[in-house]
């Protein structure tokens, strides 16, 4: 899935499901040790459990953060899967 993020540095995030884990969790821009870092450590993680820890990460005085836009677009891949 390709998601467009809005309100963060970085402008897109890709990723795919496999058997309910994160995989291959790329972004495009934003601060790129934490956006690897973030990468790293969700991959292969239940899409749940990814959801449950990253979103309401904020950045600075930003409302969301690029962990919080995974977690939007993991519900948002989850509301695909399951319509």
């Amino acid at each position: 899935m390709n998601y467009k993020t809005r309100g963060v540095c970085s402008k897109e995030i890709s990723f795919e499901v496999k058997e309910n884990k994160v995989v291959n969790v790329q972004f495009v821009g934003g601060c790129s040790g934490n956006t690897q870092g973030v990468s790293r450590l969700v991959e292969g993680m239940d899409v749940d459990e990814a959801i449950k820890r990253l979103e309401g990460i904020q950045c600075g005085f930003r409302p969301t953060s690029c962990p919080d836009q995974l977690s939007i677009a993991l519900k948002e891949y989850k509301e695909g899967v399951h319509e």
